[in-house]
């Protein structure tokens, strides 16, 4: 019991003799935007390439009906 007191005692602060200057939050927000740009570039890579495919099959099918049309006149 006295061990536990001890311990909650000291996690206790009395004062903190710190100074966080006007610099710390800009770089707080560079850290926030940074790790939200980097899920959103994750996310879009991850999806990158299954609507480059879909695009891709559409385009190869407008061109094979349009060259369709043009031999067909």
């Amino acid at each position: 019991m006295k061990n536990l007191l001890f311990l909650l005692l000291l996690l206790i602060p009395i004062s903190a003799q710190a100074y966080i200057g006007p610099g710390m939050g800009a770089g707080a927000l560079a850290v926030i935007f940074g790790i939200l740009g980097a899920i959103i570039l994750g996310l879009f890579a991850i999806l990158w390439y299954p609507l480059k495919r879909l695009f891709s099959k559409n385009r190869k099918k407008q061109m094979t009906d349009t060259k369709d049309e043009s031999d067909s006149a």
